[in-house]
């Protein structure tokens, strides 16, 4: 046989399974979009629980970043300074999250009434339970949040004072936000929200416990 009716038959033989595979690989794209449900049916629209969990925590998150960088460049105790790299990295990217969620919805990255207003008590909660924070007025703190005084305090302060006080007030802080997070956890009805706020209460319950024995450990008591 010549060598060119044998390139072109060859030539023929890879063409048909280029082809064949082709075929393939659209039939599975044809199923894929076959089995891959509609957009619309993907998941609930945003509440207002999903609206203001995200403002407001955003909010009370912040200033446990900007607490936790201060800590992380002026703590006197390694522990100390671990523990605020670790805060200030979750919350930063759980901000992240949140914020990009608000511009989805089309809404403004913080609320423009008091906060809060998102929580009520219409739901119920079981007997026994610690009762849910109600809605706040503006311009009020939201609960476990540090004052500008204590703020100044903390910026002042150096060595292992600063280690105790910073613990303080991030445990304060973290046990503020437990309730918000527990509500949105249980009341939000994007998926999404409710999977980060059950993250939160799980990766600050262990932050609490961790801070409660640093403090121990040091010799103080958290804040009344």
């Amino acid at each position: 046989m010549s060598p060119l009716p044998q390139a072109r038959r060859v030539s023929q033989v890879i063409v048909a399974i280029v082809a064949a595979f082709s075929l393939l690989l659209l039939g599975a794209a044809l199923g894929l979009l076959i089995r891959v449900p509609s957009f619309d049916s993907a998941e609930p629209e945003a509440t207002a629980v999903d609206v203001g969990f995200s403002q407001d925590m955003s909010v009370h998150h912040q200033q446990a970043v900007t607490m936790a960088t201060l800590a992380r460049e002026r703590a006197d105790d390694v522990a100390t300074r671990q523990l605020a790299f670790d805060i200030e990295t979750n919350q930063r990217d759980q901000i992240g999250r949140m914020q990009g969620w608000l511009g989805i919805w089309h809404e403004p990255a913080q609320a423009t009434g008091p906060v809060m207003q998102w929580m009520t008590e219409s739901t119920g909660h079981q007997h026994g339970a610690a009762p849910m924070p109600m809605p706040m007025s503006g311009g009020a703190l939201m609960p476990g949040m540090a004052t500008s005084e204590e703020l100044s305090r903390l910026g002042t302060l150096r060595g292992p004072e600063f280690d105790v006080y910073f613990l303080q007030l991030m445990l304060r802080h973290h046990q503020g936000g437990a309730p918000m997070a527990e509500y949105g956890a249980t009341h939000a009805a994007v998926p999404a929200v409710r999977a980060l706020a059950k993250n939160m209460l799980g990766s600050q319950g262990s932050e609490m416990e961790l801070m409660k024995t640093m403090l121990s450990q040091r010799g103080a008591k958290p804040l009344a």
